[in-house]
């Protein structure tokens, strides 16, 4: 076997071996065992929510093992090819199996990251807020594009996408959208995503068509599981019902169905108002307790604190990404120093070399001057 290839089934292992690691492959054969059990009871769907997760837990344990299984097997299968061809002088079929190694390599490394979703919150699901900063109507613009980004990228992955509530802006965009997006990992993925986003375009609203800057910020934090108890006192909250500024058309509130729910000891703000009144208050306040959650993870995860500490105003020196249209293509992550000038893709929803170089650096312990400076 040739040294390139060796290395590379070296590199393959070493993947493999992370991900035994990670998903504690020892015990895993028990642990499914007592999600087999459970689902067996007639009475789990006494309580869906409880059994949905459930569920989701034990595909996600079924799904980690038939990877790991399927991986090891490939290579195992592999190197055996290419062994048979060499002895066989079959150039075909060692090209054909090293072709397969090599792939095998980037799909293990993929799912070598993916084990590192492993915080407490990674796998749940997530609420996405978008709202525009400086910039007016092209800060509204592009906090629009930012949402058609993310809805994209979800999309892209298979998550579901639910539109919490949305505030149109005067002449074009919104001036803040939430989003409560479900799927294995959302948490996990999107959450490298807070912070401020600045673009620099030729505006589509200047006469003269000058270049603007413009500024949106993003917020992450998880749905919170029913397990989790968060305690909100009712005296802390005030309650305000209102019409909804959306859009228009056949989601319009004719009546004051909306909800704003403030949290008084921490000043946080949580909205809903594409429901009825009584499903808009129930979402308000899950997405309130998933605001609070979200602050103790931050006291306890100085990486997730750092994440949330650049949030800051949607203004300059707070930026984690720029997107530049004029006078060149670039978008950069400015924790990363991660670019691509397939600015189209990233609009499009293209954003796991983002995402991944984030987590990677997370899980590193390096400051963002160590990694600017590797980069």
């Amino acid at each position: 076997m040739r040294a390139e290839i060796q290395n590379t089934v070296a590199e393959v292992e070493k993947s493999l071996k992370l991900l035994a690691q990670r998903m504690d492959l020892e015990t895993a054969p028990h642990r499914l065992e007592e999600f087999n059990a459970m689902t067996e009871d007639p009475a789990l769907w006494n309580d869906p929510e409880r059994a949905q997760k459930l569920m989701r837990d034990r595909q996600m344990l079924v799904d980690k093992l038939e990877t790991y299984e399927t991986l090891k097997q490939d290579l195992a299968d592999n190197i055996e090819l290419i062994e048979m061809g060499e002895a066989e002088d079959d150039a075909e079929v060692v090209a054909d199996a090293e072709a397969t190694i090599k792939a095998l390599k980037e799909k293990a490394a993929q799912k070598e990251l993916e084990a590192l979703l492993d915080g407490e919150a990674d796998g749940n699901d997530t609420f996405l807020e978008i709202n525009a900063g400086a910039g007016g109507t092209e800060s509204c613009d592009w906090a629009a594009m930012l949402a058609r980004m993310y809805v994209r990228w979800a999309e892209k992955h298979g998550y579901s996408v639910e539109l919490q509530s949305e505030s149109a802006g005067e002449e074009a965009g919104i001036k803040s959208a939430a989003y409560k997006i479900s799927g294995p990992n959302a948490y996990g993925w999107l959450k490298s995503e807070s912070g401020v986003h600045r673009l620099v375009r030729i505006s589509p609203y200047d006469s003269a068509a000058r270049r603007h800057t413009s500024f949106s910020s993003v917020w992450v934090y998880p749905v919170v599981d029913d397990n989790i108890e968060i305690e909100v006192n009712p005296s802390d909250i005030r309650l305000d019902t209102y019409r909804s500024s959306g859009a228009g058309g056949q989601h319009v509130n004719t009546t004051d169905s909306a909800v704003r729910i403030t949290h008084l000891p921490t000043g946080i703000v949580v909205t809903s108002s594409e429901k009825s009144q009584h499903q808009n208050r129930d979402i308000a306040m899950k997405a309130l307790k998933s605001r609070l959650y979200q602050m103790e993870l931050d006291r306890r995860n100085a990486a997730i604190n750092e994440a949330h500490d650049a949030k800051g105003d949607a203004g300059w020196g707070n930026q984690i990404r720029s997107y530049v249209l004029q006078p060149y293509q670039m978008v950069k992550d400015l924790r990363t120093s991660v670019e691509t000038s397939d600015t189209q893709g990233v609009l499009d929803g293209d954003l796991d070399k983002f995402m991944a170089a984030t987590l990677a650096l997370n899980v590193s312990g390096k400051s963002r001057a160590e990694a600017q400076a590797d980069g």
